[in-house]
């Protein structure tokens, strides 16, 4: 079973003072509408990682099979918040999601995940990178082979480092659009979506 980490900690800093989880995107708000696309692919554990505006944040998605997790340190960077959701998790791998990729279809989460399952008995250390025109992109999965290192990991911004670290185990997913590229952290990038 795998299990999806959703960040959704973040202070939206750049987003002129709004959460922006929070702010609408076809008939829900942004969480709820990457969150459900995650839940239609099948994925078998969904983890919330809640940090700034916790209540407000798990108020909104509250309808979902979904557990919480409540990083209290969100404010010192992204790593904080993927290791109180791989501490939480059980799966077998942890898929790293940022809640504000709302373009990922279920489609896209199911095909990635499919290559993680399909990869993980020939190489239970896989590390499988989303890509699209050989470009890498998000949610990226890591076997819970890394659970170690992922919890003991000093990068404050995420754990890029450790994928990198062992490229023998890197597999590439080829990903039918550049939706694993598409990421929301202004009111330009915000606008654009709508």
């Amino acid at each position: 079973m795998l299990s999806a980490i959703v960040l959704a900690a973040g202070s939206s800093r750049r987003m002129e003072n709004k959460n922006k989880l929070l702010l609408p995107y076809k008939g829900k708000t942004i969480l709820a509408h990457t969150v459900g696309n995650i839940l239609s692919a099948g994925i078998g554990e969904v983890i919330i990682v809640t940090g700034f505006e916790a209540a407000k944040v798990q108020e909104s998605i509250r309808h979902l099979p979904v557990r919480f997790v409540h990083n209290p340190h969100h404010e010192t960077g992204m790593t904080g918040s993927i290791q109180a959701g791989v501490r939480a998790a059980s799966g077998n791998g942890y898929m790293i999601c940022l809640s504000d990729m709302v373009l990922i279809t279920p489609e896209e989460y199911g095909l990635l995940a499919a290559a993680f399952e399909h990869r993980l008995p020939e190489d239970p250390r896989c590390v499988c990178l989303p890509e699209y025109q050989g470009e890498k992109g998000n949610p990226v999965i890591f076997s819970s082979f890394y659970r170690e290192a992922l919890l003991q990991h000093p990068e404050k911004e995420g754990c890029k480092g450790i994928a990198r670290s062992h490229p023998e185990h890197q597999w590439r997913v080829s990903m039918p659009s550049g939706n694993v590229l598409t990421d929301m952290d202004d009111q330009r990038q915000y606008q654009s979506l709508l």
